[in-house]
């Protein structure tokens, strides 16, 4: 399924405090959706890194995620949908130790909103079991941190939900959406965190996927996609014009806001000029300790797909 999440890691020199803004050169697939929806966006996540409100979906769906990787920690035979409830409390104790301002938010709860969060955990856990067996699979990989760095110096990062290879070494790639499957519009940058995890893997292990799949355990419906060698080196020319346009803003301080339908769903439209907002200064200078994670969102919401 196609996923993987690129990310635009970007770090300026501390060295050249006084000179141009510099980045350093590496990138994961939800990030890089970011600067294709909206620059603005971009820059508020990856450079001021405002915060954002935690939501039920994007919590649900990390805790349906974990499930699903601690899944296959279980002998094959007890890879039940019964086993894989189970799994949902530990999994949601661990987010809670976790996740510093999901735990705030639920500092005060007596149970009950948790409950009300959790609240059809178990309906997309069923769904995957319609759509797969899982006491047949053996995943190499889960939860896989892929980072390799392309000829032109560029760095590709990212997480892989799964990763499952067959005895003649073919590779599937696997992505698991806990919304629903998307219109074709909004299809696109799932499709392009597939492909950018196929070209990383492809030139980590030098072979390319044989399927990249993505499983929408919203409506149940799976999405495949079978990329060759000249879609992947297109792919590689795309991630290089994307990194060179994100370097420029970095350099110039000019993050444009792109207005569209997205929009709506966008937590920061109050500070976009777009929208009559005004945008925080600039940092001096970003923290090159503090990179953005790789990991796709787990949520619901069209900018995070």
């Amino acid at each position: 399924m196609p996923i993987v999440t690129p990310e635009f890691a970007s770090d300026l020199d501390q060295s050249k405090m006084d000179q141009p803004r510099s980045v350093t050169a590496s990138l994961s697939p939800s990030r890089a959706g970011d600067f294709m929806t909206c620059p603005l966006l971009y820059r508020f996540r990856v450079i001021d890194r405002l915060p954002e409100p935690p939501s039920q979906a994007a919590t649900r769906g990390t805790v349906v995620h974990a499930v699903l990787e601690r899944l296959f920690d279980l002998p094959a035979s007890e890879r039940t949908v019964e086993q894989a409830n189970d799994l949902v409390s530990s999994a949601w104790q661990q987010l809670l130790a976790e996740d510093e301002q999901l735990a705030e938010f639920f500092a005060d709860d007596d149970g009950e909103l948790a409950i009300e969060w959790l609240d059809g955990t178990e309906a997309l856990l069923n769904t995957y079991f319609q759509l797969e067996d899982p006491t047949r699979l053996e995943p190499a990989e889960r939860e896989f941190g892929v980072e390799v760095d392309l000829a032109s110096g560029l760095r590709l990062r990212g997480y892989i939900d799964r990763l499952d290879v067959a005895p003649n070494g073919a590779m599937r790639v696997v992505d698991y959406k806990t919304g629903r499957a998307p219109s074709e519009m909004f299809q696109q940058r799932a499709l392009f965190q597939m492909r950018f995890y196929a070209l990383a893997l492809w030139r980590l292990r030098g072979e390319v996927p044989a399927m990249l799949q993505l499983v929408y355990l919203g409506n149940g419906e799976v999405v495949r996609y079978e990329p060759d060698e000249t879609d992947l080196l297109a792919m590689e020319r795309k991630v290089g014009a994307l990194w060179e346009a994100i370097a420029r803003a970095h350099q110039s301080g000019d993050w444009r806001p792109n207005k569209s339908k997205l929009c709506d769903w966008c937590h920061h439209k109050p500070l976009c000029p777009a929208w009559g907002g005004k945008p925080p200064p600039l940092p001096p200078q970003a923290d090159p300790s503090s990179t953005s994670d790789d990991r796709p969102a787990a949520t619901e919401n069209p900018l995070d797909v």
